[in-house]
């Protein structure tokens, strides 16, 4: 199994910034993708950012020259640095990582627990 512990959120005001990190740990034997989604009360999940174990990144339009997201593969560790940050900022935001277990195994979408991230006018 993979764990995904998430740190980093609290409650900033407009303009401000947080970084928030996520590290992966447990039966790891390897890792693709990573990402970042976010949820309001009340709404889907969606994608804010997502990165390749290459570097390759992609984003939500609401976050492109905002947030960056980036990776530790050492540390099996996502990233993503939020500035700017504005009212409707304001989710839960889940780390992901596509990660095999075993090398005979296919890729399965594991979830971190959850990071609140407020952001008061």
């Amino acid at each position: 199994q993979v764990q995904l512990v998430e740190s980093g959120g609290g409650l900033v005001q407009s303009g401000g910034s947080l970084r928030l990190s996520c590290a992966a740990s447990g039966s790891i034997f390897s890792i693709n993708a990573m990402g970042w989604y976010r949820q309001a009360p009340g709404n889907a999940r969606e994608l804010v950012a997502t990165i390749t174990r290459g570097g390759y990144t992609n984003y939500a339009d609401s976050a492109k020259g905002r947030f960056t997201i980036s990776r530790d593969n050492a540390k099996n560790t996502v990233y993503l640095q939020m500035n700017s940050l504005k009212v409707e900022d304001t989710a839960v935001y889940y780390c992901n990582v596509f990660a095999r277990t075993r090398w005979d195994l296919p890729e399965y979408a594991y979830w971190g627990q959850g990071t609140q991230v407020t952001v008061s006018s």
